[in-house]
């Protein structure tokens, strides 16, 4: 009988303690010895000479818009993008249609994902004034990542904008609560102020760095008051970045891929197809959020994948749909900024595998370590590979990025010891299950 089930040889592992050339051997879906294994045998061994093995990344921010529209998206289709771009765990939010707030909702959507996932999947429970005393049960239910409050920019009943509310929210509980961090208060103050037809560039304006701040200043008051931990969601201005240095007893920090990427250049260029919530901004935040990485300050890297049809991006500013694409394109991006010098691969799986784990409490991912289940993300540094849309899989068939062009690219992955993705091919059927957390029951 074979020692292992699959041996991974020849690699450049990126491990917790650095880069090391060194063997992987699997055992019933985990990683059960690492070294030097050339003369192990193997049920299936993968050559990855000349490849670099990371442990399986994570996208913790993704909307599969499931149940909802599958003309836009679905749970399939949205897992099938993921593991295309190398992703072999998602964290999937809860403004769907319904929305993921009660515990038969909550039921209903761990057993959808059986054979229908590509990838593991986490969900988000949502809070609205109206299950603020059912959060603390929610929260520890199987497979929940985190509770997700929408203290500005919500659709249906799920904000929860005014500081007594969120409060009672942070006192329902205690896992760290995960927050789309704008000021409802003066978002519509300044609504006025536009109309439709004007410059999809006004997004920026409209929903400006104060919106922000504001915003974030709140939560960290009540956050300390209350002993509740946060995590705030794409953070995307200096002055937040900023602020939340002085805050790291109650808080972590998430930045946008497309904040890393973007500026408002892509206002002219895109139209709406640059609009997302909170914005796109200018070259002074993008430095602030790569200073931010470069720091420490920034824990968790994700896509905040939000398709929509395209008649829906293309109406005029601000009557169009905001949110963007990104859960297939985000490991090429970041593998390419890799490419580029703006950050290590060895940063990178800190912010999109670490960094996950950590925040949220998974178990058994996040790093290559022996007990870790066998998941595995198997990059080309040296592949060149530009991005198309004819390569999304996402029923809405369109990425902002088309035409970059990308150095570094993700050519496997293996989900809990078996292949599941090879050179843009998915392998076999969907065998994704609900991501396990510490403070999760089941």
């Amino acid at each position: 009988m074979p020692a292992f089930d699959l041996v991974l040889r020849g690699g450049t592992c990126v491990l917790p303690w650095g880069e090391e050339g060194t063997d992987i051997g699997v055992r019933a879906g985990r990683i059960a010895a690492m070294g030097d294994l050339r003369t192990a045998e193997a049920a299936e061994t993968i050559d990855c000479t000349g490849l670099h093995v990371l442990p399986g990344l994570i996208d913790a921010h993704v909307h599969l818009r499931d149940p909802g529209d599958p003309a836009v998206e679905t749970l399939e289709s949205g897992t099938r993008a993921a593991l295309l771009g190398g992703l072999t765990a998602v964290f999937d939010m809860p403004n769907t249609a319904p929305s993921i707030t009660d515990r038969e909702r909550l039921d209903w959507k761990r057993g959808y994902l059986e054979g229908r996932a590509w990838v593991d999947v986490g969900l988000y429970v949502g809070a609205s004034k109206k299950n603020i005393a059912e959060l603390a049960s929610l929260e520890h239910q199987p497979n929940v990542c985190a509770v997700k409050v929408f203290a500005g920019s919500s659709t249906g009943d799920l904000l929860v904008e005014d500081d007594a509310s969120l409060e009672a929210v942070m006192r329902s509980g205690r896992r760290r609560i995960c927050y789309h961090s704008e000021d409802e208060y003066r978002l519509q103050e300044r609504k006025p102020l536009f109309h439709s037809g004007m410059p999809h560039r006004n997004h920026m304006v409209w929903r400006d760095v104060d919106c922000a701040l504001i915003g974030t200043q709140r939560l960290m008051t009540l956050a300390r008051k209350t002993g509740r931990p946060a995590h705030i969601l794409h953070v995307s201005t200096a002055e937040e970045l900023a602020l939340l240095r002085d805050y790291r007893d109650v808080s972590t920090v998430e930045v946008l891929l497309n904040h890393l990427t973007q500026t408002d250049e892509a206002y002219d260029r895109l139209g709406g197809y640059a609009v997302m919530n909170p914005p796109i901004r200018d070259e002074r935040h993008l430095r602030a959020a790569w200073a931010a990485v470069a720091d420490g300050t920034v824990d968790v890297v994700g896509s905040d994948h939000a398709p929509h049809s395209r008649a829906a991006k293309e109406r005029p500013w601000p009557d169009g749909a905001a949110g963007l694409t990104g859960v297939q394109t985000i490991v090429p991006l970041m593998l390419d900024h890799v490419s580029t010098g703006r950050l290590s691969l060895s940063r990178l799986v800190d912010l999109m595998c670490a960094g996950p784990a950590r925040v949220y409490g998974v178990t058994g991912k996040g790093r290559l370590a022996a007990g870790y289940d066998a998941d595995f993300t198997l990059v080309d540094m040296k592949r060149q590979r530009t991005i198309e849309e004819s390569w999304i899989v996402s029923p809405c068939g369109w990425t902002p990025f088309a035409g970059h062009r990308c150095t570094g690219w993700p050519v496997m992955a293996i989900l809990r010891g078996a292949v599941a993705m090879r050179e843009d091919e998915v392998v076999g059927s969907p065998r994704g299950t609900g991501v396990r957390f510490a403070e999760a029951r089941g």
